[in-house]
């Protein structure tokens, strides 16, 4: 098994917020508490180590108390983006990735990405979910819910270089597995992301 403590957790929270109006999305309150860090509270238990992934008001971040590591890739470059600069940082054989703007992820998707990864022998595994626009629609990828090996790393930075930048277009080259969370009692709005001010506004 995969244990919590061999996982890293991430937080997204890299992006430039342009439907969020330019504003630092990760820094967005909800009940008074940043996006990024209420998802790293709801992260913590979930693995063994921290990190965030942030490119503007770092020293903010900082004061969340876990390591903050910007994208090495210039220009806002995406998940990707993310993801190479938390395997750059990441010190166990796993690390998860959440994005900021959706604060209710499942509490347990570490353990079923893990389990599935695992059941499969899979280097990645990423959740599917409905669309939270049309929950009773078929399930989608959520690309940026992605469990991945951190040997992965010299493989995503080559494709990065090649100026690969679409999640689904790298994962596609490795072991992946696609975990459903459809099943009776999953929230259909856990993987619900607020772009914009009114989305966010919606979650209070």
């Amino acid at each position: 098994m995969i244990a919590t403590h061999d996982i890293t957790g991430m937080v997204l929270a890299g992006g430039r917020g342009l439907r969020m109006g330019g504003a630092d999305k990760g820094l967005q309150l909800l009940d008074g508490v940043p996006l990024a860090l209420r998802a790293l509270q709801r992260l913590s238990p979930q693995v063994g180590a921290l990190l965030v992934n942030a490119n503007r008001n770092t020293d903010t971040y900082a004061r969340f108390g876990v390591p903050v590591c910007a994208d090495t890739v210039e220009g806002f470059a995406g998940p990707l983006a993310g993801f190479l600069a938390g395997l750059a940082h990441c010190r166990t054989p796993w690390l998860l990735t959440v994005p900021c703007d959706s604060p209710r992820f499942p509490t347990d998707l570490a353990a079923r990405l893990a389990a599935a990864a695992q059941a499969q022998d899979a280097e990645i595994a990423i959740a599917l979910a409905p669309d939270s626009e049309a929950p009773d629609a078929a399930l989608r990828p959520q690309p940026v819910f992605c469990l991945l090996r951190s040997g992965l790393h010299e493989s995503l930075q080559r494709f990065v270089a090649q100026g690969g930048r679409k999640v689904g277009a790298w994962t596609a080259q490795h072991r992946c597995a696609q975990v459903p969370f459809d099943q009776p009692g999953d929230d259909p709005l856990a993987f619900f992301n607020a772009n914009t001010p009114d989305e966010l506004r919606s979650l209070v």
